[in-house]
């Protein structure tokens, strides 16, 4: 009787733990404060500390102080500090009616803001996701294209000619002019055919006006975070993972009350559950943080980052990829490298030996390599692609490749090589 009555109470203990837990896992380092508000504001026996009312020079650790930031010790400590919303924060409370209305557009919306890359492009698994959850891509497609009404504009497009589209929407065109806009998106690689078209002044003002990347004005503030785990090489120790756990914020649990009381021992007890829910967020990014060492070595020594799903990660922890992605969402890395997105570490593999990191690397060597009289299409950077990964991809893929690459079309890339040899 004794041994079930235990094993009740751990198993309700565990509970209330990870109940916890969740929204202050995800929950960024510097909104853990905001995430742990609905458990204290009702527990008198609770007080809270913010983790950021000390000073930030002290809290630096001197082996990467100089690591990531090169300049001086002030851009060091610039580094560290917070602004005021991350681009996923501003996506999430969006997230809701009337773009959103139920819990299947929820769904996919926040599986399109928790797979967007650093620019503010789509690039998640949407086969995958929708086999997951027994949707249609149709039905996914449908409610992605929602996004065209979310801010920043241009946001969860999957290319740079989806997100001028999807701006194309909120500007301030001509009723005459639109439909040529429309066509000219479509066909960026080949603006110059169109300058005859009486509206062409008149779109091209438009276009020019659109964001590119659409998250541009978060990318200036990407170095003012604040990263929940710091990677350095010792000299002695090898590679060290170290949770910056000194920007936590602090629970002090009053005891002192002398009240045999059902009220005052169910407060000491969502107290300590809250204590054991900010450990267990510790434990869970530390043991991230492990993992991306393990995996990703030979990046944190100088080389690349290898293909890594988030599949293995979650399959180690024995939970959901999409708890693991949320999990990982709106968290830095700081290493003697720079500041990195823990997103960042995670490739979308196409198979299991090839991932899009590899893919965009041939193609950039590709283009580096090609003629300047004869440039290289994207259905023959396709071919190749193909041809030595031994796997099939289809044609915007290696479009929206080479975009992120920054690299442009075929006959853009030929009149420059003619300006250049001018």
């Amino acid at each position: 009787m004794l041994r079930v009555k235990t094993n009740v109470e751990l198993k309700n203990k565990l509970s209330n733990t990870l109940r916890n837990w969740l929204p202050i896992l995800h929950s960024s380092l510097s909104d853990l404060g905001e995430a742990m508000a609905p458990f204290v504001e009702n527990n008198p026996l609770i007080e809270v500390k913010s983790g950021f009312e000390e000073n930030f020079e002290s809290r630096i650790p001197k082996k990467i102080q100089y690591g990531y930031v090169q300049n001086s010790q002030s851009e060091a400590i610039e580094a560290l500090t917070v602004r005021h919303k991350s681009l996923y924060e501003v996506l999430e409370e969006q997230i809701d009616a009337p773009l959103f209305p139920t819990p299947l557009s929820q769904l996919i919306g926040r599986h399109v803001i928790e797979n967007l890359d650093e620019g503010g492009y789509y690039e998640g698994d949407t086969e995958a996701f929708c086999a997951e959850h027994a949707v249609s891509i149709e039905q996914f497609e449908k409610i992605r294209g929602r996004f065209v009404h979310v801010e920043p504009v241009g946001i969860g497009a999957r290319s740079v000619s989806e997100s001028f589209l999807f701006q194309l929407e909120s500007s301030q065109i001509s009723d005459e002019a639109y439909p040529l806009a429309r066509e000219m998106i479509t066909h960026l690689d080949e603006l110059s055919r169109y300058r005859k078209e009486k509206a062409f002044g008149e779109v091209m003002k438009v276009i020019a006006s659109f964001k590119n990347p659409p998250a541009i004005e978060y990318l200036e503030d990407s170095a003012q975070i604040v990263p929940d785990l710091m990677i350095y090489t010792d000299p002695e120790e090898g590679i060290e993972v170290k949770l910056n756990d000194r920007y936590y914020p602090s629970i002090a649990i009053d005891n002192a009350y002398g009240v045999d009381h059902a009220f005052v021992k169910e407060k000491i007890k969502e107290a300590k559950s809250l204590v054991d829910a900010l450990e267990m967020r510790k434990a869970t990014l530390y043991k991230v943080g492990l993992m991306i060492v393990e995996y990703q070595y030979d990046f944190f020594t100088g080389g690349a980052i290898r293909p890594l799903t988030l599949k293995t990660l979650a399959d180690e922890f024995g939970h959901n990829p999409s708890t693991i992605s949320r999990a990982i969402a709106n968290k830095y890395i700081a290493c003697d490298r720079g500041i990195y997105a823990m997103k960042d570490f995670f490739t979308t593999a196409i198979d299991e030996d090839v991932s899009n990191a590899a893919i965009k690397e041939y193609v950039s060597e590709l283009v580096k390599n090609e003629s300047p009289k004869k440039p290289l299409s994207d259905m023959k950077l396709l071919e190749l692609v193909q041809k030595k990964f031994n796997i099939t991809m289809v044609r915007r893929t290696i479009a929206k490749y080479r975009k992120q690459l920054d690299i442009p079309g075929s006959s853009e890339r030929k009149q420059l090589y003619l300006l250049g040899g001018s």
